[in-house]
């Protein structure tokens, strides 16, 4: 087994690498700054910092870095991983510069593989090019959205159109007026069989009918960083019957297309998050003296920060065999390893980021520190792209099929 990169992932690697320490790193507090001066403060990508870093980031060619084939970068999911782990980083700005950052990711994989070409034309082109935001609208407040095949929301054909009618919440990137279209997952056939009943179709924001409730505060931060996280509600919404994405009855399918990319983009930035924590985590150790030495002499902490090594280590090796597994095998063969990543990552991370935040003392749970808005991400990833226990519960059912006897 060969655990050296490539030629071409080297190369990147210190291009992006570099591109983080020079510049997307100071330019953090810039972009605070400028947040708190916009006048709509969901547009966070009309920050200026934000726009001069895609430019630049652009102009190197560090673009579109996760995808695939001739649309994007033409990386596989092995090359992309030490890439997107240094964005996690600078979980704010580093994705965004490098139009790496979620939904849009996985949106432009759905549109990329499942799109017509006149969808392909009208949405995909711009999102490839950063002119304008997308979100993937699935989750429903009204039922149990862990499982999919639950999801309400009625798209009835209606001659040349289709009417949408129900209701959805956390659509990340909802808030953002630069978010121009939403893809949305309801039924168009309930007497279907089960994974038959579901169909996504394309919502231009300013449809009628489409109205954006309110924002949502995940642990009392609202994320507007992201564009936030909405609440929907479509009431008689018709558009055209070329929005739909592949055919009646594919939703279910184009979903978990959709979902084994992104949960292994969260973990490769996950990573990066824990790396920053652990380093945030050794300096202050360093620096801040109690009960006579510094803390970094103090066993406890020195326990916290092996512990947090070897926890990360172990993550990225699961990461990369899995990222391994999806390009020589395809999602269906990784589908283990993926949920393994998914159950054991976000929840390795907060462990991490709990030790970063005890080692700081009242500072890590203040705005003065990014970490207590971090520890909320990595938690609100134990939901993202299918809760914990849903995942266990399928791994361990597959599990128990190896061994049947």
């Amino acid at each position: 087994m060969d655990f050296g990169h490539d030629a071409r992932t080297t190369a990147l690697i210190g291009e992006v690498d570099d591109f983080l320490e020079q510049h997307v790193l100071p330019a953090e507090p810039v972009f605070a700054a400028q947040l708190a001066e916009l006048p709509d403060r969901w547009e966070w990508d009309a920050a200026p910092a934000l726009r001069e870093l895609r430019a630049a980031a652009r102009g190197r060619g560090l673009w579109n870095l996760f995808l695939p084939g001739d649309s994007g970068a033409g990386l596989s999911n092995l090359q992309y991983a030490p890439l997107a782990e240094i964005t996690g980083r600078s979980l704010d700005l580093a994705p965004a510069a490098f139009n790496c950052a979620a939904p849009d990711t996985g949106n432009m994989e759905v549109l990329d593989q499942f799109g017509t070409p006149a969808q392909k034309e009208r949405w995909l082109r711009p999102l490839l090019d950063g002119e304008i935001r997308s979100a993937f609208a699935m989750t429903e407040p009204d039922v149990a959205s862990s499982d999919a095949t639950n999801i309400a929301t009625s798209i009835v054909r209606d001659g040349d159109h289709y009417v949408i009618n129900g209701r959805k919440w956390w659509i990340t990137g909802g808030m953002n007026p630069n978010c121009a279209v939403f893809i949305v997952m309801g039924k168009t056939d309930p007497q279907a069989a089960r994974h038959r009943q579901q169909s996504m179709i394309l919502v231009p924001r300013d449809t009628p009918g489409l109205e954006v409730v309110r924002g949502m505060h995940v642990l009392g931060y609202d994320d507007h960083e992201h564009g936030g996280h909405a609440e929907l509600s479509f009431t008689e919404v018709r558009v055209p019957a070329g929005n739909l994405i592949g055919g009646e009855g594919d939703g279910f399918a184009i979903a978990q297309a959709r979902l084994g990319p992104g949960r292994i983009h969260h973990c490769m930035r996950l990573i990066g998050m824990a790396e920053r924590a652990i380093e945030a985590m050794c300096v202050r150790a360093s620096e801040r003296v109690a009960f006579g030495r510094p803390l970094a002499q103090q066993g406890v902490i020195r326990e916290w920060i092996a512990e947090s090594r070897v926890r990360v280590e172990q993550l990225r090796l699961l990461v990369l065999k899995t990222a391994w597994l999806m390009d020589t095998v395809g999602n269906k063969g990784a589908h283990t390893e993926i949920q393994a990543i998914k159950i054991a990552t976000p929840a390795t991370v907060q462990w991490i980021l709990d030790r970063a935040i005890q080692t700081h003392g009242a500072a890590g749970l203040s705005q003065d520190l990014d970490l207590a808005r971090l520890y909320a991400a990595a938690r609100t990833l134990r939901f993202a792209d299918g809760p914990d226990e849903v995942h266990r519960n399928a791994l361990a059912k597959a599990e128990l099929g190896r061994h049947a006897r």
